[in-house]
């Protein structure tokens, strides 16, 4: 066996002091926030039909509103982070000569804080000699906040404050399904969770609305399956006008007269569908907009046969006049 040479002795202790090398510690620093958690407890939808519950007329508008009740827990939230200067050999070759220029300015600050009465700061008399300890040090880095690492340490968590609140948004812009007879439909609400219901209008308008007698509403959220039902009755009054006032409504108009025109828009008055009735009359006044000769003939007969004052309200996206 050959005995090791002194040589490589010392590079082997050498090697083994700069990986035992340490890191200079900085000053722990500290992140505050504050977090909000929101514990879902209750969810249930709501469908408002309106009253009464029994359908008089084609038309209802039919609210729907998602309510659901959260736990609220703040929390302050602390995380700490340990700070360090990581060692790099290579600056020791001019950390070590600025680390005794930095002691000797020690010696002589403290000198002069002892002719000054002590008021020189901290940073002078101490803070040299931090400097020129560290600097002299082979295996540690001075302090560096410039290229300092850090680590978390821990995470700290203080509840402020837990509260119940409870939320009731509308149902917005969401599928609505609406179970007539055999069909089953799928409307939206608008932006006010409200659903427009017409049974003299698509998709109703394609069915035997005469043989409705109930209307099965349904609205579901899929995250967590919650789901709400409603049921209204269609009267059976309101059965027997709707398969009149369809045929009146939806039946070829450019075939018919203006006086055949006039007896559509009076029997939808007579029969207490005031709203479908002034839309039918909007719509054969745009319909004649063309033919003045033919839309003040309607408009006269409407007068004198029906009691109805209608005018045409012009072009609705006419631009505006020229200064």
């Amino acid at each position: 066996m050959f005995a090791p040479s002194p040589l490589r002795l010392g590079a082997a202790l050498c090697g083994a002091l700069l990986l035992s090398a340490c890191a200079n510690h900085l000053p722990q620093r500290s992140e505050h926030e504050e977090r909000v958690e929101r514990k879902l407890l209750d969810h249930h939808l709501v469908i408002e039909t309106g009253e009464p519950r029994i359908l008089e007329l084609p038309q209802r508008r039919i609210r729907v509103i998602d309510q659901k009740t959260f736990e609220v827990t703040e929390y302050e939230v602390t995380r700490r982070y340990d700070r360090y200067t990581p060692y790099q050999p290579w600056r020791e070759l001019y950390e070590i000569p600025l680390g005794a220029v930095a002691i000797v300015a020690g010696v002589a600050a403290n000198l002069v804080n002892i002719v000054a009465l002590g008021n020189l700061p901290d940073s002078v008399t101490h803070g040299w000699f931090g400097y020129g300890i560290d600097g002299l040090n082979p295996f540690m880095n001075v302090q560096s906040n410039g290229r300092s690492q850090q680590n978390l340490a821990r995470i700290e968590e203080k509840q402020l404050d837990q509260r119940t609140e409870h939320t009731s948004l509308p149902w917005a812009e969401r599928p609505v399904l609406v179970k007539a007879g055999k069909e089953t439909h799928e409307l939206s609400t608008d932006h006010n969770g409200i659903l427009r219901l017409n049974l003299l209008d698509s998709p109703f308008a394609d069915q035997d609305v005469g043989r409705i007698g109930t209307l099965q509403l349904s609205v579901e959220d899929p995250q967590d399956n919650v789901r709400a039902e409603a049921t209204l009755a269609v009267s059976r009054t309101l059965r027997g006008k709707l398969r009149e006032a369809h045929d009146l409504i939806y039946e070829d108009l450019e075939d018919d007269d203006v006086e055949q025109w006039v007896h559509r828009v009076k029997r939808l008055a007579e029969l207490g569908l005031e709203e479908e009735a002034s839309e039918l009359e909007q719509s054969l006044i745009e319909l004649t907009r063309n033919d003045p000769e033919l839309q003040q003939e309607f408009l006269q007969t409407l007068l004198r046969d029906a009691g109805r004052l209608a005018a045409d309200p012009g072009p609705t996206d006419s631009p505006p006049a020229a200064p």
